[in-house]
């Protein structure tokens, strides 16, 4: 991979910036492409993985206390009016708009511009690790079962039951159900495919109207009838190793965790998974769920800094970086380009069903207000007191509307 289109006498000799970087499967690579960085711009890069919720504890905490230990972060789209709002990060717009022929802006999914780096029509953040919500499904479990691949979330259900035989340990379904984020991010999704939505059309939470209870009593009753047992503990990594080790049948991801269903060194099921759209309640128009992460530049590092941090951004999401940082194993298609390229489609076959999804996306279905984070809290234990039984969808979504009303 050459890296002399951005050498130039190493610009960035004797700068260190320092990554905090989510642990999904883009932060290992991250950190293992620091070299090529600095045999690029001479930049020494230092990449810290942390699990979400210390990611965003210890980079709020340095936000706020102006301690300036990151230089740059990666964030969640739900972020982002948080971000805008408490002015947490560089505003890249005008930096975006003068440097938009070298980012090659036109070869990046529109929907993937606007919620992952923008809020309110300015850049908060860069995209560079998008994520398309896809159903991966055992092809194996389904054919020999006779089953079709579901096309409505009823489908979906029935299937989950069909394919759910314990004394095999195999069960049809398994997704996030730890409270917090995780179940909170899960179930939202659901929840937009049933036709429910978070705000209501006056812009303030209805979390308690009725498509939500519905869903959410659906959502329990794929956890009690079809899950593996111990799935109410479950957040992204437990979810993933479930259905990698041959437990779960079918399971609702984010497309990055895709190419690992075909890594021998972590999955049982090499050979027997296939990607495709996630289904939506009938009478429906399918709506497919967006999600990904932007690279922010925090605002209280100096100038030289900042302008460091930039030209980082623009080195990974180069067309030959992107493209390797992708090869690598990060899992982060974003560029059109990228849909077709020969090298990344003979690897990764379920390139089309993520593009599908990027024409055709939602990037707001959790909503990206600056409230986000608290409303995420609060659904996080509502949702995970109903799936533990503590409490019926109606009751759980009442009390958690009341809380979230306040935050308005």
């Amino acid at each position: 991979m050459s890296t002399t289109a951005f050498a130039q006498d190493k610009p960035l000799a004797g700068v260190t910036l320092t990554l905090a970087s989510q642990n999904d499967q883009f932060g290992a690579v991250l950190a293992k492409m620091a070299p090529m960085f600095k045999e690029a711009t001479g930049a020494d890069l230092k990449v810290e993985i942390m699990d979400y919720g210390t990611l965003l504890t210890k980079t709020t905490a340095d936000f706020i206390g102006d301690t300036k230990g990151y230089d740059l972060v990666t964030m969640d789209i739900v972020w982002a009016g948080a971000y805008a709002e408490n002015g947490y990060s560089v505003d890249l717009t005008d930096w975006v708009a003068r440097d938009a022929a070298e980012l090659e802006l036109d070869d990046i999914y529109p929907v993937l511009l606007s919620s992952l780096g923008q809020y309110e029509g300015k850049y908060v953040a860069f995209p560079f690790a998008a994520y398309a919500n896809v159903l991966a499904y055992r092809k194996d479990l389904f054919e020999a079962a006779g089953l079709a691949l579901p096309a409505t979330t009823e489908e979906l259900v029935e299937a989950a039951k069909k394919l759910t035989d314990p004394s095999k340990n195999q069960y049809g379904f398994v997704a996030n159900g730890q409270k917090g984020a995780a179940v909170a991010q899960d179930w939202m999704q659901y929840n937009t495919q049933l036709g429910g939505s978070i705000l209501g059309e006056d812009g303030k939470p209805a979390l308690n109207s009725a498509e939500n209870v519905n869903s959410l009593a659906v959502y329990k009753q794929l956890f009690v009838e079809t899950a593996p047992p111990g799935a109410i503990e479950y957040d992204w990594g437990g979810r993933e190793e479930s259905f990698r080790q041959g437990i779960a049948a079918m399971m609702q991801t984010w497309s990055v965790g895709a190419p690992g269903y075909s890594d021998p060194a972590i999955s049982n099921v090499v050979g027997k998974v296939g990607i495709a759209l996630s289904p939506v309640a009938a009478g429906l128009e399918p709506e497919y769920g967006v999600g990904g992460w932007g690279m922010a530049i925090n605002a209280d590092i100096d100038d030289k800094q900042k302008e460091a941090a930039w030209t980082f951004i623009k080195w990974l999401v180069s067309k030959p970086i992107h493209k390797e940082f992708n090869l690598q194993g990060a899992g982060s298609f974003m560029r059109i380009s990228q849909m077709t390229d020969p090298d990344l489609t003979a690897k990764f076959d379920f390139l089309p069903v993520v593009a599908k999804v990027y024409e055709n996306g939602n990037g707001e279905y959790r909503p990206r207000i600056p409230q986000y984070p608290e409303i995420q809290d609060i659904l996080g234990s509502a949702v995970n007191s109903v799936l533990a039984g503590a409490a019926e969808p109606q009751a759980a979504l009442d009390e958690a509307q009341a809380e979230a009303i306040k935050l308005f």
